[in-house]
């Protein structure tokens, strides 16, 4: 099996996690994570579990104009500088039966409603024709980071339960 990781990352959080999450799957598949920038515009035909994660913004998935927003926050370059997953999913192409599960970033506090990964599992859904498995939230200690004690282990751990599951669901 083969899974597929694509990820939106604004201060370097988000990749961390995708990282880990790719790590943890990796002992029960062959894996590829990528920035979305650099994302195929169609899930290759080897997938079998297609994994997509980004900040949440505003209560979703980013925008433009909440991109631009974080420009601002950092004196340091972004790392996904182009389109989000919000237009990577939009554009994708993919026959149904597509395995997918979703995660995100979000701050601890204050706690806010809201969540890219929830986003992104319908947008996946409807344009993907995907099985979405589920989605899941990893908890930044603030805007900019870092990340939270454990939230790397946690991603590990997520990773590799969903790969066992996409396994189960493929025999």
């Amino acid at each position: 099996m083969h899974a597929l990781v694509v990820y939106e990352s604004m201060f370097g959080n988000t990749e961390e996690v995708a990282r880990a999450i790719s790590d943890g799957m990796s002992s029960h598949m062959s894996v590829t994570a990528v920035e979305v920038g650099h994302a195929p515009s169609a899930v290759p035909l080897a997938v079998d579990l297609l994994v997509v994660g980004g900040p949440t913004h505003a209560f979703s998935m980013s925008r433009e104009s909440t991109r631009k927003d974080a420009i601002a926050k950092t004196p340091e370059p972004l790392v996904s500088q182009g389109a989000g997953i919000r237009e990577w999913i939009d554009g994708l192409k993919r026959d149904p039966g597509l395995l997918a599960a979703t995660f995100d970033t979000k701050v601890s506090k204050p706690s806010l409603p809201g969540s890219a990964a929830a986003k992104a599992a319908k947008h996946l859904a409807k344009t993907a024709h995907a099985s979405v498995l589920e989605h899941q939230t990893f908890w930044v200690g603030g805007m900019t980071g870092p990340l939270a004690d454990g939230e790397l282990d946690r991603a590990r751990d997520w990773g590799k339960e969903l790969a066992i599951r996409a396994e189960a669901l493929a025999d």
